[in-house]
């Protein structure tokens, strides 16, 4: 009788250190949000993370290589990728315009809303088709991973993007620099031409060619509103 009390009275002083063992440990972590399921048509992104090198991105190929990855990484691989950019013409290099690149449409975000059908639509190539507009604005913008970057009115306000052109979709044939030397160089005295991904701020809403840059480093970029971000169309 005195040896099954005394392991009745060891179970119970046991269970009592675990139950004070289980409030002193911290809470389980949280289980991870599901990844959000993309369309199967998704085919538009605002980069959701910058290459990080102000305006030098590798030149066309590291910038397309960055919004390959990109998509990659949510399952996405398979298209081809394109960032969308202007280069001017340099060193017997003829200009290439960022609406030659990104194929013919329609792009579809990564929530499913279509931002244009077609390069027409998407730059308002006619009266009708500028008066209709592109659907691109902050509530559509959304990155390769569904979610929003900062905007005008946010902290930091990030609406800046990277893209070298002419409102058209096409490249600058003056001789200043539009383009940061064509994404070489980080030259707090080279510029690019930006856009702005929620079409406000400074009185100016276009997407695409808002303002120049103060300059081509990561903080000239920072400074001016954004973070080195580009648009990412699949043009296939």
């Amino acid at each position: 009788m005195k040896n099954t009390t005394r392991f009745t009275l060891a179970a119970v002083a046991l269970a009592a250190l675990a139950g004070a063992h289980a409030q002193n440990a911290p809470a389980a972590a949280a289980a991870a949000p599901a990844p959000r399921a993309l369309p199967k048509d998704f085919s538009f992104f605002v980069t959701s993370q910058p290459i990080g090198q102000g305006g030098n991105l590798g030149g066309l190929a590291g910038a397309d290589a960055h919004c390959q990855k990109l998509a990659t990484a949510v399952g996405h691989g398979e298209r081809t990728w394109r960032a969308y950019l202007s280069t001017q013409a340099a060193d017997g290099q003829p200009a290439i315009n960022a609406r030659d690149r990104i194929g013919a449409g329609p792009w579809t975000n990564a929530r499913g809303a279509v931002i244009a059908r077609d390069v027409a639509q998407l730059h308002g190539d006619t009266v009708e088709l500028a008066q209709l507009g592109n659907n691109l604005s902050k509530a559509t913008a959304y990155t390769e991973t569904g979610e929003i970057r900062p905007g005008f009115g946010d902290k930091p306000n990030q609406h800046d993007i990277i893209t070298g052109s002419l409102p058209d979709g096409r490249a600058y044939t003056d001789a200043a620099d539009h383009t940061c030397h064509n994404y070489t160089s980080s030259a707090p005295d080279a510029s690019t031409q930006l856009g702005h991904f929620d079409r406000a701020g400074g009185g100016n809403t276009s997407w695409n060619s808002a303002h120049k840059s103060r300059g081509c480093s990561q903080d000239n970029l920072v400074s001016t509103g954004g973070a080195g971000d580009l648009y990412c169309f699949a043009a296939n």
